[in-house]
């Protein structure tokens, strides 16, 4: 047998080791070009499924179900379920399924979220477990200032707050489950706990002074749950807007009782989540069948057991009193023999004007300084990237889509950076923002990547900034690995500054993660993915300051 290969002729029965090795080169080659076809197509937004289990169930949850999820998989495995379970934010979620990422089922924080959904919507759920949204305070701290007492009222949490003796963290209003949670129960609190909330509420002078004076004593904002657990586990903060759950989960991690957060329940109101598992019907029988068996198995008397004993409260109001002491601590302040005044939640309608309020008018001020890298490896996609991200942070219009704009009491300032700082520029009103953005598609593309005398030039511009009126914050996106600029300079300036001023890294390109988490250390900040969508990152990191 002879074969043309090429051009040439080969005699694949003289030579039947040759035959295989190209046969397998030509295999090869032809699956790189259908797998690259493949990459391509859903780049481009195309879901496809060559090449892919798509018997898999594909699950999406909220940062706070994974104990939740860590039952769901474990009897998945049992069952030789073919399952895969990614985390996100409650917000995060609804912009992922709206933008068409493919699920089959999540696990939301808050059934309130269903209404948000525009392109899909659940064709079945039920709540998996409620779970409260404290006000929880250092215990010593607490019992210093008198919140420990019955009959404790939202009014005089905010006094304490008001007359400046309690600061505290709080999750983002507008980018994650508790944040929202509380700020809608503090707007029906404060509001004078109406039938039904309205518009007109909302939008009186009186409610939105309390609610100024409340959120003025915010100190730290956070994009995530979590983060909050780990800020408060710091020592450095007193007080945070936090989950039950995430007050059982730090108490467990700290031995000195003064030093435990202390969990309050105002008896005019507390916002609840109820866990949301749901099903999205893609139209695959096998997938529905495995989601409703691992529905009936979450809430059966078992796996409610193991959620209880978890800290999950798996009962619907009202009291229960066999439950785990030390897991449900009176110490803590968490009693389950109190009944809960739940909120009533609004339309909504009414949840998006309050989510326009908080960004705009509401929320305590931020100065924010903006560190971007201009090195010449940021030259042509880069370049347009970060000036399309910018442009879109920036923009008033384009970010309050998002609920991420900033307002006319922020300040925010922009320090373009190569191998040297190019310049600093300042805007006092955050909605003026026409000028800003020219300035920086003017900034040339050149240079190293001096990341440290960036961040100590930020540094120095907040300074002497009233951490009573504005929150602070830098952020800092590179595509590179610091080549130049003094680190010791850098570490020494924060030090001497003695502030909390959190530096946010957004990492695109071939950005050092090494080096970008060493800085999120030292400062409380944090690091983000912005290699695959630049302007997505910018938006995560607006709900951290």
């Amino acid at each position: 047998m002879r074969e043309i290969i090429g051009g040439s002729t080969l005699e694949t029965k003289k030579n039947p080791k040759i035959g295989i090795i190209i046969l397998c080169i030509i295999i090869y080659l032809v699956y790189s070009f259908i797998s690259s076809g493949v990459e391509s197509l859903k780049e481009s937004g195309i879901n496809i499924n060559l090449f892919e289990n798509d018997s898999k169930l594909r699950i999406i949850a909220t940062d706070e179900a994974k104990g939740v999820c860590e039952l769901i998989e474990k009897y998945a495995k049992s069952k030789n379920y073919d399952i895969s379970v990614e985390y996100a934010g409650s917000i995060e979620i609804i912009d992922k399924l709206n933008q068409g990422e493919k699920f089959d089922s999540v696990l939301l924080s808050n059934s309130i979220w269903t209404a948000m959904l525009d392109t899909v919507k659940l064709s079945d759920y039920d709540t998996v477990s409620i779970d409260p949204v404290v006000f929880g305070v250092r215990k010593s701290k607490a019992k210093e200032l008198g919140l420990i007492k019955e009959n404790l009222m939202l009014e005089d949490i905010v006094k304490v707050i008001s007359d400046g003796s309690l600061k505290f963290t709080m999750p983002s209003g507008t980018q994650t489950n508790t944040g929202a949670s509380s700020l809608l129960g503090f707007t029906y609190t404060l509001c004078g706990s109406p039938e039904v909330l309205t518009i007109e509420d909302v939008k009186k002078e009186e409610l939105s002074a309390k609610l100024s004076s409340l959120f003025a004593g915010v100190n730290k904002s956070s994009g995530s749950e979590s983060f909050v657990e780990e800020l408060y586990l710091t020592g450095k903060y007193d007080a945070a807007v936090l989950y039950e759950t995430s007050v059982i989960n730090i108490n467990k991690n700290i031995k000195n009782e003064d030093d435990m957060i202390y969990a309050l329940y105002p008896v005019d109101g507390v916002s609840i989540s109820d866990l949301l598992f749901g099903y999205i019907d893609n139209k695959n029988e096998n997938k529905k069948e495995m989601y409703e068996d691992l529905k009936k198995y979450i809430l059966s008397n078992a796996a409610q057991n193991e959620l209880l004993n978890k800290g999950y409260r798996v009962w619907y109001g009202g009291i229960k009193e066999d439950v785990d002491k030390s897991v449900f601590n009176k110490d803590w302040g968490i009693d389950t023999t109190k009944y809960i005044t739940p909120i009533k939640y609004p339309s909504i309608d009414v949840i998006k004007e309050i989510f326009s309020l908080y960004q705009s008018e509401l929320r305590k001020p931020t100065h924010t300084v903006f560190a971007l890298d201009f090195s010449g490896s940021m030259y042509g996609d880069g370049y347009k990237e970060l000036c399309t991200a910018m442009e879109y942070i920036l923009d008033e219009t384009k970010a309050s889509k998002d609920y991420i704009q900033f307002s006319n009491k922020d300040v925010v300032t922009v320090i373009p950076f190569s191998t040297y700082v190019i310049d600093v520029y300042s805007t006092l009103n955050g909605t003026s923002y026409k000028e800003m953005i020219e300035k920086i598609k003017e900034t040339e593309v050149y240079g190293g990547t001096n990341i440290y005398d960036s961040v100590t030039r930020a540094l120095n511009v907040l300074k002497d900034v009233n951490t009573d009126e504005y929150n602070l914050a830098i952020v800092i996106m590179t595509d590179g690995e610091g080549n130049s600029g003094s680190e010791k300079n850098m570490i020494s300036t924060y030090n001497s500054i003695n502030k909390d001023i959190p530096v946010y890294s957004i990492l695109f390109g071939d950005a050092s993660e090494r080096d970008m988490q060493k800085i999120a250390n030292l400062t409380g900040g944090k690091v983000f993915d912005g290699k695959k969508n630049l302007s997505y990152a910018f938006k995560q990191v607006r709900g951290y300051n």
